[in-house]
């Protein structure tokens, strides 16, 4: 639980706001809020920044259960003088979700489908609902909510609201402001309504009724009259114009819609509580078309004559987005699919029929045929190769965010928009501002089809002169947008980062008209403070309040791990993270199974990237404090499972399980450490110890009383059973029986982990028999080794690297032949193919070994001309996390395939990771990962099905909680298949 630490009272925050009594304040929060109220440093850490390049440490942050919770949150503040930013993903590139204040996050509880209806096409929604989420519980309807942005898997629809989101289905569907009915509001004074479209007559009874809502109406009327003119010509007319508030909803003769005027405000005038929201059909079927030219220039050229043809999305991509995706092998197969050029057009029609979808793609194609703008051709109707080309245009901000050997690229510019019919100009000035600011190597992509152009520059925002190089591009870049009767931001709103520029596109009697809109809503300037405007005083600088800045300056610590990929940094490995939130999805790879567990933002990996940022103490206000010490850090990374799925799955490849370790390492350098980092951490030591005399070792661990006490001492959960040692280890039986077969396939030597050596001796001798059998020789290693995985884990850096150098040692003299290390167990694998490389960094047998180490699917699937035995069985397979991230577990699904069985793979983590389950205290979390994918897959699973884990963490946790089940490993499946006929029932696959 995060601990409470009291600031000093009084507080002043910043210029312009008021003394804050933030103890005060939380305790009011704590006596009358429905919620958790959180003033901890982690807390305050993990919510200093979302996706953008700002840094404000807020007063606290609440999270509220219910919709009234937050209501009564609000009350608390105002009473308070307390700011007040609402925040959802915390994905905001334009920094509107970090602020000095009390930050409600509305993501964990307050997420309901209140309400559908399914003849009107609309749904009542609690702003903290997720879109992928909402879209899922709505899918029995057949309709959804039809703005998608690449962020849909873990944006939530309040956020949507705030920033007025759009996405590539907006070429079809529109803004959210334009699929928004109605809102319910609260103003900080606490107000409360719902708005939306405003008759004449509704009007008129709402002044009638009187109080601050009437004046409201009635200012906002006014306001709107009054300045009218300069709205009509300064608003552009485009479809991306997301910048400033939404004035012309409420142009006199207009439907004064409140609801669509808010979209867009980025809480800076009201808390948004509920949303009604107009639901469209989901698309039964849909067509990819790619498009390629010479250049991005020629694609955008040709966006007119393409959007005319009314397709469902419309994308543009440029050769040096495709090139950063290839340098960071990301979506391979897709890049290999893409036509001729260097720039690219995706275009996706939707129909009722699959002939009718292809028959306007078809369309498109015969039209362009023969014009300036006939380009290359590419067509797709096969869902997998959909999936991976959209996967390559919605990895652009992660493809382009840290490429090898190119510059750090950072967000500030990146959702620009003008009409469509002008775009290919736009492109052709926008890369020479480019290349005289020294930023030619920003890749350009985006909506083409709505004339939004997204990029990531390489701006310098760590000196001075690079910062003040940033602000000069900044001002130009909006000089040139608007030339073209353009918007600063098309889809990802002004926050801060555009706030400042919004008089180049809008003038003074405009900017006056928004100043009066915030004040009259938010007249002490409470509600997201600095951000779009203020009601007397400029917004926050887009200067002010950056992450890095001229002032940062983080501590560059000695680390155990090299950092191979990230100049051998520690600080530069935690910058990885760059807020874009993958890790908060929730469903599909792995990542991240803690916060799918416990909703927590300090759970996900980006929360916990940014603890460690905040403890390299860079900024003199961190609430980290304690450096490698700190206690906010180490709570955090607790319940870190270590399963290496962010290193797969976040598009900037976050390792937290290796920074997890590095900081256990320092954190309990010379102290004593937990209980279960000596019983479990130095489990390949108790095992051999146990190989002595295992019938008296497990008669000892498993007899009642003194199996709760060894428990008890080793931190071991009181729930779990330890697991029984082998009677015999396999190593020392192989070493009896020796090496057979004709092994015309050469040799490999076959690694006995210390889980399959001495928990599971029974599947490296059916990986044996099965090598065997494909003519291999089959070596062991000559004594007892140890990859040092359980030290690694544990962080006991130097201990394992001591391991893993005699295992090196012992293991040259094959190495030095190129004889192939085979590998059972994927965590221990793993670390042959990962970790040892980063802890003995310049080791050139620790690079062979990477090099040679291969699972055994790898290399039975690389074995010319032999036919894996038939399995003609339905299969459940269970990858472990660290195949998924490291090893990978195509070569599984291949060989199966071959083999003939019928296999579906689960996705997520089984939640026992290794110690992680095992440890006291950890058993809930534990389950609720198990609960997320595996088990629902496994009840669901026929009575005949195969449940296949390689993993011993997998296959542990599956005996824990599905004990009528027996997993088993690859190794074991396929040996018991070698003799043809064999009956099921009598070989290893038979159920207890």
């Amino acid at each position: 639980m995060a601990r409470t630490e009291h600031l000093p009272t009084p507080v002043r925050r910043r210029d312009g706001q008021p003394y804050v009594r933030v103890r005060d304040l939380e305790r009011d929060l704590r006596s009358r809020v429905d919620g958790e109220v959180r003033f901890d440093p982690g807390s305050r850490g993990a919510y200093s920044t979302d996706g953008s390049n700002y840094r404000m440490v807020p007063l606290g942050v609440v999270v509220p259960r219910t919709v009234e919770a937050a209501v009564e949150a609000v009350a608390v503040c105002c009473e308070h003088r307390a700011p007040i930013t609402s925040r959802g993903g915390g994905t905001s590139l334009a920094g509107q979700a970090c602020n000095v204040a009390v930050i409600i996050d509305w993501s964990k509880y307050c997420d309901r489908l209140v309400s559908v209806d399914e003849q009107a096409a609309t749904c009542v929604v609690e702003p903290g609902i997720v879109l992928d989420e909402l879209n899922r519980r709505l899918a029995g309807t057949r309709l959804m909510f039809g703005p998608r942005p690449s962020t849909h898997s873990h944006c939530t629809i309040g956020g949507m609201i705030g920033n007025n989101s759009c996405g590539s289905t907006a070429q079809a569907y529109g803004k959210t402001s334009e699929n928004v009915a109605r809102l319910e509001v609260l103003t900080y004074d606490g107000t409360r309504m719902w708005v939306g479209p405003t008759s004449e007559q509704e009007y008129e009874r709402i002044l009638a009724e009187g109080g601050r809502r009437a004046g409201l109406y009635r200012r906002l009327r006014e306001i709107a009259g009054e300045h009218a003119g300069e709205i009509v010509t300064r608003f552009p007319d485009i479809p991306r114009r997301v910048s400033g508030y939404n004035l012309d909803q409420l142009l006199p003769g207009g439907p004064f819609d409140l609801a669509r005027a808010l979209v867009g405000s980025e809480g800076t005038l009201v808390t948004v509580l509920r949303a009604e929201l107009k639901l469209v059909p989901v698309p039964e079927h849909e067509t990819l078309v790619l498009l390629g030219y010479p250049d991005v220039v020629a694609a955008a050229e040709a966006v007119p004559r393409v959007a005319a043809h009314r397709p469902l999305q419309l994308e543009g991509l440029d050769d040096r987005l495709i090139g950063d995706e290839r340098r960071r092998h990301m979506n391979a197969e897709a890049l290999a699919r893409l036509p001729e050029g260097g720039g690219w057009l995706m275009v996706s029609f939707a129909g009722r029929t699959r002939q009718e979808a292809d028959r306007h793609a078809h369309a498109l194609i015969g039209d362009l045929r023969g014009s300036r703008h006939e380009p290359h051709v590419s067509s797709f109707d096969e869902g997998k190769a959909e999936r991976q080309l959209w996967a390559l245009r919605e990895g652009g901000l992660g493809a382009t965010a840290r490429v090898p050997d190119m510059r750090v690229t950072w967000e500030g510019w990146e959702d620009s928009a003008v009409p469509p019919e002008r775009l290919g100009e736009y492109l052709r000035d926008l890369r020479r501002l480019f290349t005289e600011f020294g930023y030619g190597e920003a890749a350009l992509y985006g909506h083409f089809g709505q004339g939004c152009v997204h990029t990531r520059i390489p701006f310098d925002l760590v000196t001075a002169d690079g910062v003040a190089a940033f602000h000069a591009f900044l001002r130009r870049a909006a000089d040139l947008v608007v030339s073209y009767g353009g918007s600063l931001s098309g889809e990802h709103g002004d926050g801060q980062s555009k706030a400042e520029l919004l008089p180049v596109m809008f003038g003074p009697d405009v900017m006056t008209a928004f100043r009066e809109v915030k004040a009259l809503f938010d007249p002490e300037n409470r509600m997201n403070p600095g951000k779009i405007v203020a009601p007397d005083r400029p917004p926050n600088s887009a200067t002010d309040d950056l992450r890095l800045g001229s002032a940062w300056t983080p501590a560059e610590p000695a680390t155990a791990f090299g950092y191979p990929h990230d100049e051998g940094s520690f600080q530069w490995a935690v910058m990885r993270c760059v807020g874009v939130g993958q890790c908060r999805s929730h469903t599909g790879g792995v990542m991240c199974p803690s916060y799918r567990a416990t909703g927590e933002e300090e759970h996900s990996t980006r929360g916990r990237a940014r603890l460690l940022f905040e403890m390299l103490n860079g900024h003199a206000d961190t609430p980290v404090a304690g450096g490698w010490r700190s206690d906010a850090v180490r709570d955090a990374l607790d319940l870190c499972l270590a399963c290496k799925g962010c290193k797969h799955d976040c598009p900037m490849n976050v390792d937290m399980a290796t920074y997890k370790a590095e900081f256990l390492a320092h954190h309990y350098a010379h102290r004593l450490r937990p209980a279960a980092h000596y019983s479990m951490g130095w489990l390949p030591l108790w095992a051999r110890l146990a190989a002595f005399a295992p019938g008296a070792v497990n008669a000892l661990t498993h007899a009642p009383g003194l199996a709760g006490l060894v428990k008890r001492l080793g931190g071991i959960e009181p729930r779990r059973s330890l697991p029984v040692f082998a009677r015999t280890r396999f190593s020392d039986s192989y070493r009896r029986r020796g090496p057979r077969g004709t092994g015309e396939r050469g040799s490999v030597l076959l690694w006995p982990d210390t889980f399959t050596d001495n928990l599971a001796p029974r599947i490296a001798a059916a990986a044996v028999r099965v090598l065997e059998a494909a003519g291999y020789r089959v070596l062991i290693p000559p004594r007892t080794l140890c990859c040092g995985l359980t030290w690694i884990s544990t962080g006991q850096l130097g201990i394992a690297r001591r391991i893993l150098r005699r295992t090196l040692r012992t293991l040259a003299p094959l190495l030095r032949q190129g004889i192939p290390v085979v590998g059972l167990e994927p965590s221990c694998t793993a670390v042959f193919r990962d970790d040892a490389l980063a802890l003995l960094a310049h080791d050139r047998d620790a690079a062979r070994l990477a090099e040679q180490t291969t699972t055994l699917a790898e290399l039975l699937t690389r074995a010319d001309g032999w036919q894996p035995p038939a399995i003609d069985r339905d299969v459940l397979g269970q990858p472990h996390c660290h195949q998924h991230a490291v090893l990978g577990h195509q070569a599984d699904q291949d060989l199966l395939a071959r083999a003939g069985a019928r296999l579906s793979t689960v996705g997520g983590c089984c939640g026992l990771a290794g110690d992680f389950g095992f440890t006291a205290g950890h058993m809930e979390v534990s389950l609720a990962c198990a609960e997320h994918e595996l088990l629902p897959a496994i009840r669901g699973a026929g009575p005949d099905t195969v449940i296949l884990a390689d993993g011993f963490s997998c296959r542990t946790q599956i005996n824990h909680t599905a004990p009528e089940r027996r997993p088993l490993h690859l190794a074991e499946l396929l040996a018991a298949h070698l003799t043809p006929g064999a009956d099921p029932a009598a070989s290893p696959l038979a159920r207890p």
